[in-house]
């Protein structure tokens, strides 16, 4: 019974740590095929951080397209959506 419990403890491990790895591989893909898109977010729905810092977390937008909050969107889509292409660091 015991060891039971240690094979699927040791299976789910792995099927998180696989995840995770999917996770990452999403973010990488993010940074070349999206592109950071300022002003198009609804309330409740930006992507990270806001521009000016007054938050630091994803979905805390509290306006719809507020020029401080920003949503990945298709590169080359984020001005004809109205929004403005945030500048890389």
């Amino acid at each position: 019974m015991k060891h039971q419990i240690i094979i699927r403890s040791a299976l789910a491990g792995l099927l998180a740590v696989s995840a995770a790895g999917g996770a990452l591989a999403g973010d990488d893909m993010k940074k070349t095929d999206k592109e950071k898109c300022l002003g198009v977010a609804k309330a409740g729905a930006n992507d990270c951080a806001s521009a000016n810092g007054s938050h630091s977390c994803a979905g805390q937008a509290k306006k719809d397209n507020d020029p401080n909050e920003w949503k990945y969107v298709a590169m080359g889509t984020c001005e004809s959506m109205g929004g403005k292409v945030a500048m890389k660091k």
